[in-house]
């Protein structure tokens, strides 16, 4: 889960939501956190994807957005990053498109790096996992070869600072955008 602090943002963006009631300004609030914080995930799948050699899909299905909520008293929205696994944190390297040579498998983690080879490992579980030898034993025991989840991509300090600067930089625009269509719709 993503906890950012932008109590002092909030507080000049409320002095300009005096002109509105009290149930017009925690709709105006409640809205432009709901818009930024889907803005602000789609932003860490973009990121995520761009760096991480990962299917937009398998980073999607793992974003969760709980949407502010004033009517429960919820004036805050809040964005989790969580393993499909829960109390996992990694995940097998067959997602980062692992292939078989005969040296063993290869996959590519991040966009910016080459394949890296995973000598004596091999695909098993009918093409959903990668496994490799334990103590060079001539067959069992195995164990699957795993790596970062999505939690921790997006941990990582150049993805998360991008994304918590869009999340302060929309903030102020979206309360603004939110506050014209409260006027103009008459929610005073």
């Amino acid at each position: 889960m993503i906890n950012i602090d932008i109590r002092t943002q909030m507080r000049a963006i409320e002095r300009s939501l005096d002109a509105l009631t009290k149930s017009a300004r925690e709709r105006v609030i409640d809205i432009a956190l709901n818009d930024v914080a889907r803005k602000a995930s789609v932003e860490m799948r973009r990121r995520i994807t761009a760096e991480y050699a990962i299917k937009a899909s398998e980073v999607r299905s793992q974003i969760y957005v709980k949407n502010a909520n004033a009517k429960q008293g919820r004036l805050w929205a809040e964005i989790e990053a969580f393993p499909r696994r829960r109390g996992k944190v990694s995940r097998n390297v067959i997602l980062f498109s692992a292939k078989q040579t005969r040296l063993g498998v290869t996959v590519r983690i991040k966009k910016s790096s080459g394949r890296k080879l995973i000598r004596h490992a091999f695909i098993a579980n009918k093409g959903r996992t990668v496994f490799i030898r334990e103590e060079d034993t001539p067959r069992l025991p195995i164990k699957p070869v795993e790596t970062i989840d999505v939690p921790q991509m997006f941990n990582a300090g150049r993805i998360n600072s991008k994304v918590i600067a869009k999340i302060k930089r929309d903030l102020p625009s979206e309360v603004e955008r939110m506050m014209a269509v409260a006027i103009e719709k008459g929610w005073t």
